[in-house]
């Protein structure tokens, strides 16, 4: 598998209504009481690529992919809600936390970044999204071959870093904001068009997938945040076979990953338009309604 496989993962001060009382010795009319005006509310995306919504050859997206169509989702009930999109390409759970990678912050890290925004707007702040850790392992694969130390680093990596991340998200936003974070789907299951070899890794894939997902659900729910469940929504697991147009017939999951990535027809890790979909339904499945 090339590696160009691996995924290169942005006050109003609210006015409240004064009420003037009219005073004195003298009988006089209360002033009429003009009706507050609607708080603008907030969205804040966090996270890697996914999050910037980029697609090869198109570049970033960061009123769009998944995002943008969960900010849509959200302005159905709150229609002034706005998008703070804080996300970096290529970001990992060590520089969302620490810094380095590939932007920079007024605050020093992405994670500072969003603590500062939080701070200042928690109250109106509709919903914080999150997805991150994928980068952390993505790199360990070279061809058909996983490195297996390196994986296991990644996944020591996003077990230690995300709780500490969510920790500090949730003490920033305080208990009344809802706060989401996305698992991911697998996109090296479309190794399994590489014949024998890459259907073995493909299924040995499933398996450090599920690993991934497991320490995002569990720091999730440590957080009191709510998962969306994007592996479940590709299929993840579903090896039964379907007959496709382009790829023959090969099994659901693989299937999903080519229709919903750039995987099968690029070998580019990163959802298309449908693939973004995907991930907004998943999101939008956790919103209140």
């Amino acid at each position: 598998m090339p590696r160009r496989w691996l995924a290169r993962w942005s006050t109003l001060a609210v006015l409240a209504a004064a009420v003037a009382l009219v005073g004195g010795s003298a009988p006089a009319a209360a002033a009429p009481e003009a009706p507050a005006p609607l708080a603008t509310g907030w969205y804040l995306a966090l996270g890697d690529s996914l999050a910037a919504g980029y697609q090869p050859g198109q570049g970033e997206d960061r009123d769009g992919g998944y995002v943008g169509q969960v900010l849509a989702d959200v302005q159905e009930t709150s229609p002034k809600t706005k998008l703070v999109n804080l996300s970096c390409p290529g970001a990992t759970t060590a520089t969302l936390l620490s810094g380095g990678g590939s932007c920079a912050y007024d605050e020093g890290t992405q994670l500072a970044q969003a603590e500062e925004f939080l701070h200042a707007h928690a109250k109106y702040t509709r919903l914080v999204t999150l997805d991150v850790g994928a980068n952390d392992v993505a790199h360990c694969a070279s061809g058909l071959v996983l490195d297996y130390a390196c994986v296991g680093a990644g996944l020591t990596a996003v077990a230690t870093n995300l709780p500490a991340i969510l920790e500090r998200l949730r003490a920033a936003a305080g208990p009344g904001v809802q706060i989401v974070v996305l698992n991911y789907y697998n996109p090296f299951l479309a190794a399994w068009l590489a014949g024998p070899s890459g259907q073995q890794l493909a299924q040995t894939s499933t398996v450090l997938q599920s690993i991934l997902n497991g320490s995002i659900a569990g720091a999730a729910g440590a957080s009191a945040a709510d998962l969306a469940d994007v592996a479940a929504a590709f299929d993840s697991t579903n090896w039964t076979l379907v007959a496709t147009s382009s790829w023959g017939t090969i099994p659901t999951n693989v299937a999903h990953v080519c229709a919903w990535t750039w995987m099968c027809v690029r070998q580019d890790i990163h959802a298309n338009d449908a693939g973004y979909a995907v991930l907004a339904a998943a999101v939008a499945a956790r919103l209140p309604h």
